[in-house]
């Protein structure tokens, strides 16, 4: 395993799937599900979702400033190229916390702007 994964014994099995479902929701309706989560979780959950909650958070929230810069492009029609970039990449870097998530390890996006600590 790499230093970015890693299996927490102490998550159950609900916790894995609340944050596979985080990790999914993202990738179809953007950081609203990671945002309502974390708000409703946050006083009641394990160390490790708190983490995988926070990290699933802090990348749609890139996201959205990427797709914020990328319609400011698309002015200059730049935008209109980054645009399903965007998207496919989010769509990627999803996927693949959600499976990590199901399995009970840790996933850090990268390319992530740690706004939410």
């Amino acid at each position: 395993m790499s230093d970015s994964t890693s299996v927490v014994p102490e998550s159950s099995n609900e916790e894995r799937n609340i944050a596979t479902l985080v990790n999914v929701g993202g990738a179809l309706f953007g950081f609203l599900p990671a945002l309502i989560v974390y708000l409703v979780k946050k006083d009641q959950s394990s160390p490790w979702l708190l983490e995988q909650l926070r990290e699933a958070l802090n990348f749609q929230l890139t996201v959205l400033i990427a797709y914020i810069a990328a319609s400011i492009l698309s002015f200059l029609l730049v935008g209109l190229f980054i645009f399903p970039l965007i998207y496919l990449v989010n769509l990627i870097f999803c996927i693949l916390a959600a499976v990590k998530n199901s399995r009970g390890e840790t996933y850090r996006f990268p390319l992530s702007i740690r706004l939410v600590n």
